[in-house]
C-alpha cells in the first residue's frame, strides 16, 4: 500500500499544471488612437519591428526589444512580485527573456501612470549594483536589478532576477495597458545575463516538465491562459506535431513553405519563423507581405493600418504554412482582424538588418489557431489546432 501511495503521488505530480489565466484589454494603438497621439507617434518613430530580434550581440547590457513591437498587443496577466506581493500586469513575452516592471525610482510620467514595485515594502528583495538597459526604438527602459519572490498562479518563484525601471522615456508608455514584461524566450538573449522567470522555475524544482504551454482566445474577453509545466490536451484537437527548435535563443523554427491557391508566395526553398506571443501580428518579409496585402485588397488607413472590407473575408483564400511537412492553414477569419471600427489586416511587414534570410514572425494571428507548447527539455515547438 505505501508503494501504490507513493506511485500514486508521483503521477499526480507529474501533471500538475499551473495556469495563469491572461485578460484581453484595449491596445496601445487604440489607446493612442482614442487620446489623438496616434498620428504624432508614427510620424516621430519608424515602425519596425525587426529590431526586436536582431541588434548588436555583442552589447552586454543592452537588447533591442521595440516598444512598437507591443502596440496591438491585448493579452496580459497577473503575476505578485515581493512579500507581501506587489501586483503587476505583464506580457507574457516568449519573444524576449527578461522580466521588468516599473519602480518607485522612476518619476517617468509613463511609471506614475502604473503600478510601481516599491523594494522598501518587500521582507524578501535583495539589491544589486547591477545596471540594466533595454533599448527600444523609442528610447529605452534603464533601471537595475534585483532579487525577490515572483508569484506567478500558484508558483512562488524565490530569489528571481528581475529588472526595475528608473527611466522610461517615451509619454506614449502613459497609455501602455501593461506595467511590465515576463520573457519566457532562451537565456541566451538575456540582458544582462539575468535568468528568466520560467529557467528558475525549472532550476527550483517548481514545475513538473521543463516546458511550457499557450492558448489564446478568439474574440472573447477570457479563457486564455498560458500554463508552466504542462500539457492540457482540452484546449487542442488532434495531435501536437513537434517542430525542432532551429536556433536557441528566441523560440525559432524552420518553415517549409507559404502557399495560397496552392501558390508559393514566400519562403522559396524554406526560411524561418519565430513562434513569438510578444507579437500580436504575423510578421513578414516587406516585400512578400506588400504582395499579399495586394492580393487580398488590403490598402492602407489614415492610422497607418492595412484596412479591408469585412465584406471581402469569406472570399478570401488561407495562408498555408507548411512546418516540418505538415500544414498549418491560416484562414482568413484569423488573419484579417475585425472590430467596432471594421476590418484591417493582421499582417505586418517587416524589414530584417541582417544577411540571414527570410524571417517570419508568427505572432498571436497564429497562435490563436494553434495551441503551442514550448518545449525547453526537448527544445522543440509543438502545434496542435485549437479546440
Amino acid at each position: 500500500m505505501k508503494w501504490l501511495l507513493l506511485l500514486s503521488l508521483v503521477a499526480l505530480s507529474e501533471c500538475v499544471i499551473v495556469k495563469v489565466p491572461l485578460t484581453k484589454k484595449k491596445t496601445l494603438r487604440e489607446n493612442l488612437i482614442e487620446h489623438g497621439l496616434l498620428d504624432d507617434f508614427l510620424k516621430k518613430y519608424s515602425f519596425n519591428p525587426a529590431n526586436k530580434y536582431f541588434h548588436d550581440e555583442s552589447a552586454t547590457l543592452i537588447a533591442a526589444q521595440p516598444l512598437e513591437n507591443y502596440m496591438d498587443m491585448e493579452y496580459f496577466g497577473t503575476i505578485g512580485i515581493g512579500t507581501p506581493p506587489q501586483q503587476f500586469t505583464v506580457i507574457f513575452d516568449t519573444g524576449s527573456s527578461n522580466l521588468w516592471v516599473p519602480s518607485v525610482y522612476c518619476k517617468s510620467p509613463a511609471c506614475t501612470n502604473h503600478k510601481r514595485f516599491n523594494p522598501q515594502e518587500s521582507s524578501t528583495y535583495q539589491a544589486t549594483n547591477q545596471p540594466v538597459s533595454i533599448a527600444y526604438g523609442t528610447g529605452s527602459m534603464t533601471g537595475i536589478l534585483g532579487y525577490d519572490t515572483v508569484q506567478v498562479g500558484g508558483i512562488s518563484d524565490t530569489n528571481q532576477i528581475f529588472g526595475l525601471s528608473e527611466t522610461e522615456p517615451g509619454s506614449f508608455l502613459y497609455y501602455a495597458p501593461f506595467d511590465g514584461i515576463l520573457g519566457l524566450a532562451y537565456p541566451q538573449i538575456s540582458a544582462s545575463g539575468a535568468t528568466p522567470v520560467f529557467d528558475n522555475m525549472w532550476n527550483e524544482g517548481l514545475v513538473s516538465q521543463d516546458l511550457f504551454s499557450v492558448y489564446l482566445s478568439g474574440n472573447d474577453q477570457s479563457g486564455s491562459v498560458v500554463m508552466f509545466g504542462g500539457i492540457d490536451s482540452s484546449y487542442y484537437t488532434g495531435n501536437l506535431n513537434w517542430i525542432p527548435v532551429s536556433v536557441e535563443g528566441y523560440w525559432q523554427i524552420s518553415v517549409d513553405s507559404i502557399t495560397m491557391n496552392g501558390q508559393s508566395i514566400a519562403c522559396n526553398g524554406g526560411c524561418q519563423a519565430i513562434v513569438d506571443t510578444g507579437t500580436s501580428l504575423l510578421t513578414g518579409p516587406s516585400n512578400a507581405i506588400a504582395n499579399i496585402q495586394s492580393d487580398i485588397g488590403a490598402s492602407q488607413n489614415s492610422y497607418g493600418q492595412m484596412g479591408i472590407s469585412c465584406s471581402a473575408i469569406n472570399n478570401l483564400p488561407d495562408i498555408v504554412f507548411t512546418i516540418n511537412g505538415n500544414e498549418y492553414p491560416l484562414p482568413p477569419s484569423a488573419y484579417i482582424l475585425q472590430s467596432q471600427q471594421g476590418c484591417i489586416s493582421g499582417l505586418q511587414g517587416m524589414n530584417l538588418p541582417t544577411a540571414s534570410g527570410e524571417l517570419w514572425i508568427l505572432g498571436d494571428v497564429f497562435i490563436r489557431q494553434y495551441f503551442a507548447v514550448f518545449d525547453r527539455a526537448n527544445n522543440q515547438v509543438g502545434l496542435a489546432p485549437v479546440a
